[in-house]
């Protein structure tokens, strides 16, 4: 079976990589092995929504079975900002580091009590065949007073784990994957995948 992933972040394909099934009657695609890739807008007001949407689209260009996911940062404090918005956040060319800081500074004065948020991911899956399969996951911790950590991508540095007593950034990658939004949507995803690849 060979499933195309239907993102250009690497970051995102290596956790990905790292998640599914090693077995021989799956072979996995990147994005970047295709051109001329229609633009995706990423308009729906869910995680889920935006993931069957990419999803669908790569489908249909690659005549491929594609698996999409749309994840984000979820703020109790900021009304659920950024959201879908995660990786737009303050609008177009800023730097990971910057929306984070964005947020840090939004977050000012607020007691760490009240810092709570969470990771959310959601996967889709879409089968040339029509079918359609969905993932989702979560992660639970709370926004940091100041950045820390080298690892991850996105905003991970800013991402307090109080279990852990690091954050997202600070983890290694296969802690990270154990435990975050996007490995416990995977974990359900790669099952789905064994089945289908298996057929």
């Amino acid at each position: 079976m060979k499933l195309v992933i239907a993102t250009g972040n690497r970051n995102k394909i290596i956790e990905i990589k790292n998640k599914l099934p090693d077995e021989q009657h799956l072979e996995i695609i990147p994005l970047s092995d295709f051109k001329n890739i229609p633009e995706i807008i990423e308009d729906a007001d869910t995680f889920t929504g935006n993931a069957i949407k990419k999803a669908r689209v790569i489908r249909d260009f690659t005549g491929l079975p594609s698996m999409a996911d749309d994840s984000g940062l979820v703020i109790d404090a900021l009304n659920g900002e950024p959201g879908v918005f995660s990786a737009r956040y303050g609008g177009e060319g800023l730097t990971d580091r910057d929306r984070y800081l964005l947020v840090l500074d939004k977050m000012k004065g607020v007691p760490d009590y009240e810092r709570g948020a969470r990771f959310v991911c959601s996967i889709a899956i879409a089968l040339p065949d029509s079918r359609e399969f969905f993932s989702e996951g979560f992660c639970d911790g709370r926004i940091a007073l100041v950045p820390c950590g080298e690892n991850g991508f996105g905003y991970d540095p800013i991402f307090y784990l109080p279990e852990y007593g690091r954050t997202m950034a600070e983890l290694t990658l296969d802690i990270k994957n154990r435990i975050s939004h996007r490995g416990k949507a995977l974990d359900h995803a790669s099952v789905i995948i064994k089945e289908l690849a298996g057929r």
